[in-house]
């Protein structure tokens, strides 16, 4: 009778516990759509002061869990996707230029444009480099050196797309590799955008 009394008291903590996590889980279950629903809207308010925002929602929200309301992993996100944007441009492009028949000026322009994507996703590069160094104590150096990257990625985008201005330029190379351009930025544009923003709220911070 001791013995089984012992046996019974041993196995209350252990139904205890298992009721606590289980308490634990269907909570943590029944805030997460609350949460993500949070981190969406988030995202949109933080998009509405971009000039593409339609795009910037459209790429950033499917990363709504990972940025949650940080907006230093926002501008990471962002920042993050472009880079991979250009970089797929820049395979699409070298393949392109590799095409026999291409007219001179058209192969000039691709070669041109090859060239600074490829600084493109160098600056991008290091402003995600430069953001994964940022503290409080060297917020304004380095936040200032990610604008500087970013808007340098940004014109070597325009670049770019300048060399492939004129109506001797039509085509259907012309065609896919603009949109491509366009496309890359544009999001370079907001990523930019929401660094300034991160700039100017965080600088207002005692």
């Amino acid at each position: 009778m001791e013995g089984s009394s012992l046996r019974h008291w041993k196995v209350i903590p252990i139904l205890l516990i298992t009721l606590q996590f289980t308490t634990n889980m269907v909570l943590s279950l029944a805030d997460a759509p609350f949460n993500n629903q949070r981190n969406i809207e988030y995202i949109k308010s933080s998009c509405s002061s971009t000039t593409y925002p339609r795009l910037c929602y459209r790429s950033l929200s499917i990363y709504a869990n990972k940025i949650n309301t940080s907006p230093r992993l926002l501008v990471d996100t962002a920042l993050n996707v472009t880079l991979k944007a250009s970089k797929s441009t820049t395979r699409l492009m070298v393949k392109i230029s590799r095409i026999h028949g291409l007219r001179p000026r058209v192969a000039a322009a691709m070669a041109d444009c090859i060239e600074v994507i490829g600084d493109s996703v160098d600056e991008l590069r290091q402003s995600i480099e430069e953001l994964g160094h940022i503290s409080r104590s060297n917020f304004e150096l380095t936040i200032s050196d990610i604008q500087t990257w970013v808007s340098a990625a940004l014109t070597d985008e325009d670049t770019c797309m300048d060399g492939f201005a004129g109506k001797s330029m039509n085509g259907n190379v012309k065609t896919m590799v603009r949109k491509r351009i366009v496309k890359i930025a544009h999001l370079t544009s907001n990523a930019l955008a929401l660094v300034n923003n991160y700039a100017s709220t965080q600088s207002n911070l005692p």
